[in-house]
C-alpha cells in the first residue's frame, strides 16, 4: 500500500511519514557575514561610532557658552604644544612601564610555579582561583583599602615600628608614586598571570627535559626555552596591563594625593569644565598614543599568528 495519498498533483504525507521542509542553503559569503555580524555591530555602535564622534568634536570651536561646529586645529595645537601635556604623558608612561615590569616578573614567576611545580590539577585550579580572589570585589574598594594599610598610622607603619625597623612612621608609603605603583601592581598582576599561564601550559615538557639532559642550567632553560615559547602570553598580558594603566585615573587621583596626574585625569578635568572639544582632542591623542604602543608590541610578537598554532 502506498505511504502517501495523492490529491491531484499534491502528495500529502500519511500518518507515520514525517513532513520535512526544504533546507535553506545560503552562500558561503552570507554565512560568514552572519557569523561576524553581531560582533561587528557591537564594535561599530560601542567603539567606532563614539570614536568618530570624538574625532569630529575635536575640531569644533568653543567658548564659555557652548561649542560651535567648525574645522580648526587649535585644540590639537594647544594640547600638543603645552608643556603640561608632555609632563602628564611622561608621568603616565612612567607608571605604565614600571607597573609592566613588576607585573611581568610576578606574573611569570607565579605562572611558572603553578604550571611546572604544581602537579595536581585540582590544587593548581584552587591556587589560581586564590589569585583571582581580589577580583571578587570592586577595583575602587581594592584601591581604597590600601589607604588605611599604608597610612602614617596604618597597619604597615605600626608593624615596622613594632619590629624596630623604624622609630617613626614612613611618610612616603601613602599619597606618593610608591602608593600608586603598589596599587596598580595589586590590581593588574592577575591580568599578566592568566595569559602567561595559558602559554606555559602548552609547552611540551620534553623540550625542558631535553634541555636538562643537554646540561642547561635553570636560568638558561628560562631564557632560551620557556620565555621564547611563552611570548604570546607575555604580549597579551603586557597589552592588558599597559592599556589599563594608561586608561586609569582613579588610582592616581586617590593614591597620589594630587601630587601626580594622568592623561585621563586631565581629560576628566576638561569634561568637568565643559571644555568638550579639547577633551575630545585629548581623547583622540590618547587613542593614537596607545594604538602606537600596542602596534609596537604586536610587531614584536605576532599574536594572531601565535594563537592559530
Amino acid at each position: 500500500m502506498s505511504t502517501t495519498a495523492s490529491m491531484g498533483s499534491l502528495k500529502v504525507p500519511t500518518a507515520g511519514q514525517r513532513f520535512s521542509l526544504p533546507r535553506l542553503r545560503l552562500p558561503l559569503w552570507a554565512i560568514s557575514w552572519l557569523q561576524v555580524g553581531p560582533i561587528a555591530f557591537i564594535l561599530t555602535v560601542l567603539f567606532a561610532a563614539p570614536t568618530l564622534l570624538f574625532l569630529v568634536v575635536s575640531f569644533f570651536d568653543y567658548d564659555r557658552t557652548g561649542i560651535y561646529p567648525a574645522f580648526i586645529l587649535d585644540n590639537y595645537k594647544d594640547l600638543i604644544c603645552s608643556p603640561s601635556t608632555l609632563r602628564v604623558y611622561i608621568s603616565s608612561l612612567k607608571f605604565a612601564i614600571i607597573v609592566w615590569g613588576i607585573t611581568l616578573f610576578l606574573g611569570l614567576s607565579v605562572a611558572h610555579f603553578l604550571v611546572f611545580h604544581i602537579r595536581n590539577g585540582m590544587v593548581r585550579t584552587v591556587l589560581f582561583l586564590a589569585c583571582a580572589i581580589p577580583f571578587w570585589t570592586s577595583g575602587i574598594i581594592r584601591t581604597i583599602a590600601w589607604i588605611p594599610f599604608l597610612g602614617r598610622n596604618g597597619a604597615f607603619n605600626q608593624m615596622l615600628m613594632g619590629m624596630g625597623v623604624t622609630s617613626k612612621p614612613l611618610d612616603f608609603l601613602l599619597f606618593s608614586d610608591f602608593a600608586v605603583i603598589v596599587t596598580y601592581v595589586h590590581l593588574f598582576t592577575l591580568l599578566m598571570i592568566g595569559p602567561i599561564a595559558n602559554s606555559l601550559s602548552k609547552i611540551d615538557r620534553a623540550l625542558i627535559e631535553a634541555a636538562i639532559d643537554a646540561g642547561a642550567s635553570r636560568l638558561q632553560i628560562m631564557v632560551n626555552v620557556i620565555i621564547p615559547l611563552s611570548k604570546t602570553g607575555i604580549a597579551l598580558g603586557s597589552l592588558l596591563v599597559f592599556t589599563q594603566v594608561m586608561g586609569d585615573y582613579f588610582v592616581v587621583k586617590s593614591m597620589s594625593g594630587g601630587q601626580s596626574a594622568s592623561v585621563v585625569s586631565m581629560l576628566s578635568t576638561e569634561i568637568t569644565a565643559m571644555q568638550y572639544p579639547p577633551a575630545s582632542a585629548n581623547a583622540m591623542v590618547l587613542v593614537v598614543f596607545v594604538a602606537i604602543m600596542v602596534a609596537f608590541m604586536m610587531r614584536v610578537v605576532d599574536v594572531r599568528k601565535e594563537l592559530v598554532k
